[in-house]
């Protein structure tokens, strides 16, 4: 396993937020890979979905998301519907310790609900459509995780501490379980 991190989780989880001040505390390489898919095509995600629609999108994240696990050393923050492809996931997980950043709907909704930029949120009901979201991606997140961590009401900070004991401790564990 690479010492990479990968954060998975609905969009508004906070893997954007937390995913670079973790990395900058762990001393990795934060990358998002909405944002790079953003930097290779010189456009929005909302104007690719516009363009291309979701299955566009889709395809350039998948190439994103393969290109980015092959680096060492990072903290991935991924597209809360990379999950979707099967070929991602297996990426996801073969790159390094998966961190599911959950949330519930609800909570979700509250910290989105004024951010025009997720094209899937521009439904009549944004939160019915959060909730649907969330119950078909959910079994995926928990496929992929090594960890789950939940950020609903908490400071990043709190999140933060969270995260770096149960990445000492998943860490103990391997060692304690690896040859001598």
């Amino acid at each position: 396993m690479q010492n990479s991190i990968i954060l998975v989780g609905l969009m508004g989880a906070g893997k954007s937020t937390i995913g670079r001040q973790l990395a900058r505390k762990l001393n990795l390489t934060f990358y998002d890979s909405d944002k790079v898919i953003e930097e290779r095509t010189g456009v929005s995600i909302p104007t690719i979905f516009e363009v291309e629609g979701e299955a566009g999108f889709r395809e350039r994240e998948e190439q994103v998301i393969a290109d980015l696990t092959t680096l060492p050393n990072i903290l991935l923050a991924t597209g809360g519907g990379s999950i979707l492809r099967e070929t991602n996931r297996q990426r996801i997980k073969e790159a390094g310790c998966v961190i599911y950043l959950k949330a519930s709907a609800d909570q979700l909704f509250q910290r989105i609900k004024q951010d025009r930029s997720r094209p899937l949120m521009q439904t009549e009901n944004p939160l019915q459509t959060l909730r649907n979201l969330l119950k078909a991606r959910e079994p995926y997140y928990l496929e992929v995780a090594d960890l789950v961590v939940p950020t609903g009401k908490q400071k990043v900070n709190v999140i933060l501490r969270e995260i770096h004991t149960k990445l000492k401790q998943l860490q103990d564990v391997a060692h304690a379980n690896s040859p001598s």
